[in-house]
């Protein structure tokens, strides 16, 4: 299966480089374009969960990595419930 990474930017400024087993996340995000923090979530919640379950009917088991992946965003995410407004920029696709 083709992996990908991807950069975003967390609306402190931080950036973090994110993984996926599969190229799916490209019908969720655009490169430059910036999603509310709930919208970005929920992206990658359905991106990666659809990643997860591509590995899974092909080796048996889900992608921890892809999981793993989530849980971190999602963790994040909740660092900044309390900015107005809170955005997620999606720089680049690592390919």
């Amino acid at each position: 299966m083709p992996e990908i990474r991807f950069q975003i930017q967390w609306p402190d400024g931080s950036k973090e480089t994110c993984y996926s087993p599969s190229l799916i996340v490209k019908d969720y995000f655009t490169p430059e374009s910036e999603y509310a923090i709930e919208d970005f979530v929920e992206r990658s919640r359905t991106s990666l969960k659809i990643a997860s379950d591509r590995v899974l009917a092909k080796y048996g088991m889900p992608c921890s990595l892809a999981l793993g992946q989530l849980q971190r965003i999602e963790a994040t995410a909740n660092q900044y419930s309390h900015f107005p407004q809170p955005k997620v920029r999606f720089i680049q696709f690592l390919e």
